[in-house]
């Protein structure tokens, strides 16, 4: 859990410094998206697979659903860690940046809505800008993900031992 979950929080960071050095912080290209997805994938695989070889072949499926959540709460935690690093130090105006950017595309969005409602909602959106809530946001949805891939490759992957 710990290797495999380091390893896709690192990985994780690299997207993002990658990310950050296309500019295109506020809106990522929808290839990092994707790579951060097959990665989280990956990794819990690769984590799945050295457990079931540790059990001599066997795997449970509440084992590989502890294992993928820990790999990616692991991963997220990490991710939480760089993204409070760089909103507070590397980017300290990411926050107002972001709700100036979501702003602007609402504004392009729904051209006819009403200027008093977007404000409304760019307002409701900057409550939650906080590095803090982001960081938390970011390790909620990293374990739902993760609940949901090591569930598949759980049932996939699963072999228990039978008892006669």
């Amino acid at each position: 859990m710990l290797t495999y979950g380091l390893y896709l929080g690192i990985a994780s960071i690299i997207l993002s410094v990658a990310n950050y050095s296309f500019g295109n912080i506020y809106k990522p290209h929808w290839v990092i998206s994707v790579l951060r997805f097959v990665l989280m994938i990956a990794f819990i695989v690769l984590g799945l697979k050295a457990l079931k070889q540790q059990n001599n072949g066997f795997l449970r499926l509440g084992e590989a659903i502890k294992l993928g959540v820990g790999i990616a709460l692991l991963s997220g935690i990490i991710g939480a860690i760089y993204f409070i690093v760089f909103s507070t130090y590397i980017e300290p105006n990411f926050t107002v940046n972001m709700s100036e950017f979501q702003e602007q595309m609402m504004y392009e969005k729904f051209p006819d809505m009403d200027e008093a409602l977007i404000e409304q909602q760019v307002e409701m959106s900057k409550k939650f800008m906080t590095p803090g809530i982001m960081a938390g946001m970011t390790i909620i949805g990293g374990v739902i993900f993760g609940l949901i891939i090591s569930l598949i490759a759980g049932l996939i992957m699963k072999k228990e031992e039978t008892q006669f």
